[in-house]
């Protein structure tokens, strides 16, 4: 996963209703967000599907990502190809438009535990992931 985050302010909507804030949702609301999202992120990264591995990206962020070096990482990394769908969540970062979700994530083959983190905010009035990484 990427590390590279590409904040995109939300569009006010036709209505003229003020732009949606992601921060102003309560902890429950974003983790039931986010936590679909994850597992659907370990679930692709597990099986080498980049085009499913991307469908929630932001534009900006799915234009970032450089599908050589994902691919590669799919094809390359025991990380990458056998995360564990055991994943706990650490506690939500709130900033400016966008939320960070840190998790423990593990390894189905490596010893260990890792951090993920997934930045989510709006882009054209749905949910959207800005960044997401594993260190």
């Amino acid at each position: 996963m990427s590390s590279v985050v590409s904040p995109v302010r939300p569009a006010p909507s036709d209505h003229g209703e003020p732009p949606l804030n992601i921060i102003e949702k309560t902890d429950e609301e974003i983790l039931a967000l986010a936590n679909p999202l994850w597992r659907d992120l370990v679930k692709y990264s597990n099986e080498g599907k980049y085009g499913e591995f991307v469908r929630n990206f932001s534009n900006a962020f799915a234009l970032a990502m450089n599908q050589v070096a994902v691919g590669h990482q799919f094809a390359n990394s025991d990380l990458a190809r056998n995360l564990s769908e055991d994943i706990d969540s650490l506690g939500i970062i709130r900033r400016g438009e966008h939320v960070t979700v840190l998790y423990r994530q593990r390894s189905t083959k490596k010893e260990g535990e890792w951090l993920g983190r997934l930045v989510l905010g709006y882009e054209d009035g749905q949910v959207r992931i800005f960044g997401a990484s594993i260190f």
